[in-house]
């Protein structure tokens, strides 16, 4: 096995995880508060009445967009390690592009929040009547997990775009057995599993 095979297959198992750890901390981080009223921002504009109400409004503050491509991304590092040659490398190519919307949905996500998540908020709650003021936001730790996930998740999609031809694969006995294969051999060159695989077909493998 020449030196490149070897760095490759030692590249597996790091890449994996890496993708697997980065989408599996994206899913959770996009489904969690991104943004955030400021500390007293309701207090500012003499609406701290309506704290009680904020409460009950619901209003979407995670980014659902980045947890479902996160989802996806997850299932997909899944299809990856059950494939092999050109289908695994196509599986590979489409986890860096949807890590690539990952990243972007992150940001702009993030961005539209950032300039309407205050004035939805006062238009909802009934303080725009108190000077029409937005209120002010903040970013939360979350919105930080997220952006390092996608970004991560994006250099291991990367990582097996170039690494997954040298990869290890698994081998053909996890493919779905061949009840013809295994019926076209002479009895004695049949495996137990084969004979009873044939038995429960119907088949009499001593005929």
């Amino acid at each position: 096995m020449t030196g490149a095979g070897v760095q490759g297959r030692r590249s597996f198992g790091p890449v994996v995880l890496l993708g697997l750890a980065a989408t599996g901390l994206a899913a959770v981080a996009g489904h969690k508060p991104v943004v955030r009223l400021e500390s007293g921002a309701l207090d500012a504009l003499g609406a701290g009445a309506y704290a009680d109400a904020l409460d009950r409004l619901g209003v979407d503050d995670g980014l659902p967009l980045a947890g479902a491509l996160a989802l996806v991304l997850l299932a997909g590092w899944g299809v990856l390690l059950v494939t092999r040659g050109p289908v695994r490398r196509a599986v590979a190519g489409v986890l860096l592009v949807v890590s690539l919307g990952l990243v972007a949905a992150t940001v702009v996500g993030w961005r539209q929040l950032l300039e309407g998540f205050g004035t939805d908020i006062a238009d909802r709650i009934g303080a725009g009547a108190h000077g029409g003021a937005e209120l002010p936001v903040e970013t939360t730790p979350w919105l930080w997990a997220l952006l390092a996930a996608a970004v991560l998740a994006t250099v291991a999609a990367a990582l097996a775009v170039v690494l997954v031809p040298s990869w290890p694969e698994m081998g053909a006995r996890y493919d779905a057995p061949s009840a013809t294969a295994a019926t076209d051999k002479p009895l004695e060159e049949r495996s137990s599993i084969d004979v009873w695989k044939s038995l429960d077909e119907g088949d009499d493998p001593t005929a």
